[in-house]
């Protein structure tokens, strides 16, 4: 086989591993350049246990986690940059990311763009710094389920207890205190037909909830900063 052939074969294979991304991740393979940062998105949907539908855009949990560990592991990985649009999704799944990328031991940064809705809010708080693009929106309001329920006291306090794991983790990992957050949560004068509220940019800040206003670049910066042999 000659070096011609050799290139041929090394770019078919290429092609094959892109196309294999696309299907199972919705994103084509980025060119490989030497980089000290993981970069990962969490955009639509947090998909848990069960499968969304296929017409909905979803970032599945079992793919993130094992990134973040592969990060924490690799020594050429210096920090952790997330980036987030996301409208919500699975409780369970989101509370575990959120909780795993929290115990991360590399300096962590997140990016609210689009949207941190619902869940969404304990994944960009679970940094160690947090930043908000001044038209991104956030939604805090209570757990919601869809489907049968059973009408019986244990469900009740299971969505009791379900939430306290949601608010505890957010008064953990930000600045806000509870009784802010707990009138954000249950207003009822935000949301048409919803109880909660929805925080603009510099908003969530005010609030404690994000620690600054700012884009790619300064959230880059940060990390940076965080980082200690930089």
């Amino acid at each position: 086989m000659n070096i011609k052939e050799d290139i041929e074969n090394t770019k078919n294979i290429e092609e094959k591993e892109s196309l294999e991304s696309i299907k199972e991740m919705g994103t084509p393979n980025t060119p490989e350049f030497k980089n000290d940062i993981q970069f990962l998105t969490i955009i639509g949907e947090v998909e848990g246990h069960t499968l969304s539908p296929s017409d909905k855009k979803t970032t599945k949990y079992e793919h993130i986690i094992p990134m973040l560990i592969a990060a924490e592991q690799d020594p050429k990985i210096k920090g952790i940059f997330i980036i987030l649009n996301t409208v919500g999704g699975d409780v369970e799944a989101g509370l575990a990311l959120s909780e795993m990328i929290n115990s991360v031991t590399k300096p962590k940064v997140s990016l609210v763009l689009g949207g941190g809705h619902s869940i969404g809010v304990p994944l960009a708080t679970s940094t160690d710094y947090s930043f908000i693009v001044p038209t991104a929106t956030m939604t805090i309001h209570p757990i919601r389920t869809t489907g049968l329920v059973i009408g019986v006291p244990q469900t009740f306090r299971y969505f009791q207890k379900m939430q306290q794991r949601i608010i505890d983790f957010i008064l953990r990992t930000s600045d806000i205190d509870k009784k802010s957050l707990l009138e954000l949560m249950y207003a009822t004068d935000e949301l048409a037909n919803d109880v909660g509220t929805i925080l603009i940019g510099k908003e969530a800040v005010e609030y404690g909830l994000i620690n600054e206003v700012g884009g790619f670049n300064k959230a880059l910066k940060k990390l940076h900063e965080l980082i200690p042999d930089k």
